[in-house]
This record gives structure tokens, sequence and C-alpha cells, in this order.
């Protein structure tokens, strides 16, 4: 992360990235990353191969979270099969970017981050079966030395995705229980599948990896929904977090702007 954002004799005591597909889209991903980079952040990232990894590299940006698997699913054996050599092959393109956190689903999302595929209840052996395979990608991950996070989504945009809620994700986690697979909590998908979102990050401190946010509804930058994020950010500061918030959001306008609010919400 970019020392510029994350020091608290600022008044930022948070690490601060942000999704660098969801800004500046007419733009090449290693222009997006490079401008994040010049103003301060860390870059989070979606799916790769999309991506000039070479342009990317050379950007020396602080990559801070991506997609860690392009396929697969927890619950299932073939699907848990598939999702470990997806993220296999997935955290070493993260290495050689030196991205913290690679990202996981219940299941994969195709268009829309719709589930592939998509379910309509979790059986009670699904559990067993998720955190067996979530087990496995520690295993990879202590292999290799990275860090996965397991990410909450909401129903309403990402219908029939399994383990989606932040209960969900923190009873999988925190069951699992091992330092190679951390919470990445979207307090936006927080907002919308259950509210109470500053309860939430509290349960869930001691396994959060990442904190997301965007402002809802409309997922652009704090400020232009119904959040107060920056009562949000002094509850995360006084309850001892102090690691990477990005910002997975659109901006209503100009992204510089956007970003700008984003800093200002989560100064302290």
């Amino acid at each position: 992360m970019a020392a510029s954002s994350s020091s608290s004799e600022t008044g930022q005591p948070f690490q601060l990235a942000a999704c660098a597909e969801m800004l500046w889209q007419d733009r090449p991903i290693h222009w997006r990353a490079n401008r994040l980079k010049e103003m301060g952040f860390g870059v989070g990232l979606w799916n790769w191969p999309a991506w000039d990894l070479d342009a990317l590299e050379k950007t020396g940006a602080t990559f801070t979270i991506m997609n860690g698997y392009l396929e697969g699913r927890l619950a299932d054996d073939d699907g848990a099969d598939t999702l470990l050599a997806s993220a296999r092959e997935t955290a070493e393109v993260g290495k050689r970017l030196g991205v913290a956190r690679l990202n996981l689903h219940g299941t994969g999302l195709g268009d829309m981050g719709i589930p592939i595929p998509q379910m309509a209840h979790v059986a009670p052996g699904m559990w067993l079966k998720a955190r067996d395979t979530l087990n496995r990608i520690c295993d990879l991950a202590e292999e290799l030395g990275v860090t996965f996070t397991l990410e909450n989504l909401n129903l309403r945009e990402h219908p029939g995705c399994p383990f989606n809620s932040t209960e969900d994700v923190l009873s999988l986690v925190s069951a699992v229980d091992r330092p190679q697979l951390r919470i990445n909590l979207d307090l936006y998908h927080t907002q919308i599948g259950e509210g109470d979102v500053i309860r939430w990050a509290g349960a869930c401190l001691p396994w959060i990896g990442e904190v997301q946010v965007a402002d809802n509804p409309g997922r652009c930058e704090p400020g232009t929904g119904e959040m107060n994020w920056n009562n949000i950010a002094r509850a995360l500061h006084a309850m001892g977090y102090d690691g990477p918030v990005g910002m997975e959001a659109f901006a209503a306008g100009d992204p510089e702007a956007a970003l700008m609010a984003f800093r200002d919400a989560f100064t302290i």
C-alpha cells in the first residue's frame, strides 16, 4: 500500500486503495494503475486474463487485491478441484504483481456478476464441503506464500450465490480459522443484504483482511448515497482496524473527485 494513504499521523489510519476497473473506463488498465499510484492509492483488480501484465508490472503500483480464481465452486467435488487449479494459476499471476490478497466467492461469477450456477438453497452437507475446500485453499496459500479472502455478496445483484451473506462468510472463515484465509468485508453488500454494518464489522474484525466500500444506492463513491461513511470510518478506527480499505465503486462524476471524496470520508 502507498505510505501516503496509510499514516495515522496525517489523519488517515487506513491503507486506501481503489478498484482500477471501475474508474477511467476509457483508459488502458496500466494508465489507471499508474494514476492511482500517483494519487497515493493502492490498486484493486478483477480478472487478470484481459490485462497487459507486463504493462501493469512496470507501473510499480501497489496491487492490493484481485480475484483469486477464474472458475470453480466451494461446495462440490468437481467445482472444488476446478477452483483449486484456477486458484493456483491465479496465485502465480498475483505473486508476479505482488498482489496482497486473492479474492474468492462461493461460486464462480459470470456476466454482470450472476453466479455459475445459481442455487436456490444451500444443503447442510455443502457447508462441510465448503469448509474442506477452504482448508485446501489454505494449504495452497501456505505452499505459495499468499493470502486468500472470501467476500460477502448481496443476493439482489448476485442472485443464487451460495454462502453470500456476511453471516455466511464469517461462519466459514471463522470455522477454518487459518491466517491464509481472511474476510473481504464488502460493506456495500452488507448494507444491502443485512444493514447494521458497524456491528457486522465488529463481529468480523478478528478475520478481516480488507474492507471494501461503495455507497448505496448506486454503487458510487462515499457521499453519494445513504451511508454515513465518516461515522463508519471512525467506528472501524475505534475498534482497532487499521488495515486496507478499498473503494470498489463507480465514480458518480469525475473519478479524481470520487477518490478525493473517498479519502475525505476515511480521514479521521
